[in-house]
């Protein structure tokens, strides 16, 4: 079957039997080991290092950078005329917000061109790192602005989440559209916690086919 979009799923691929959708090829890759200070410095397997999930936390900006680099180049390869996307759970949404930061801005934060162009992300579960820089990043470019104004992304997230609290999902959503992300929902549900419902994947899945034109794409 002809795969007219490519999803990087980032921490989600438990997830994709609850996707069953058309003309989407599916990358999941497996995060590196590395230590992580929340966890006291033990080595697992984690996107970036983390001591705090929260829009306060300290962020690892050369792991984040690391990981967004790895998922575009994953992404990089596929034809010019495919759209593409990437979506994560917690610390993998996490990875799929910065990566959005770094599309609208066009590079990394260590200054090197960010090689995609990227037509949704979603984010269940996580929060929104480097959210303090986000809004000066942003507003030093008309074109940052643009891409910004132009990216769908879905936040989805449990009010009952005791990893990543609700609260930070209500902040990441709000550092997003102050800083021109407008195309952006928050879906919210009550008594989740840190994990997934059929309910919230139900929903990511119409909304991806809305908002990719998915039914139209049969055939």
């Amino acid at each position: 079957m002809f795969s007219s979009h490519v999803f990087v799923l980032c921490s989600w691929s438990q997830l994709l039997d609850n996707l069953p959708l058309p003309n989407i090829k599916w990358i999941c890759p497996t995060a590196p080991t590395r230590p992580v200070a929340a966890f006291g410095g033990f080595p697992c397997t984690a996107w970036f290092d983390v001591e705090d999930t929260s829009v306060d936390g300290r962020d690892d900006i050369e792991g984040l950078d690391a990981s967004a680099a790895h998922v575009a180049n994953l992404l990089s390869s596929e034809p010019s005329d495919v759209r593409l996307g990437i979506g994560g759970f917690s610390m993998g949404a996490a990875t799929a917000l910065h990566s959005a930061a770094c599309y609208a801005h066009g590079r990394f934060s260590n200054g090197a061109t960010y090689p995609i162009t990227l037509s949704a992300v979603i984010g269940l579960s996580g929060w929104l790192p480097c959210s303090r820089t986000l809004r000066t990043k942003m507003e030093s470019s008309q074109i940052a602005l643009r891409r910004a104004a132009a990216l769908p992304i879905l936040l989805s997230h449990g009010r009952a989440d005791e990893v990543v609290t609700y609260r930070n999902a209500e902040r990441s959503a709000e550092f997003l559209r102050t800083s021109g992300f407008l195309y952006l929902n928050l879906k919210t549900y009550n008594g989740l916690g840190h994990y997934t419902i059929p309910e919230e994947m139900d929903d990511v899945a119409k909304w991806l086919s809305a908002g990719l034109g998915l039914d139209r794409s049969r055939g």
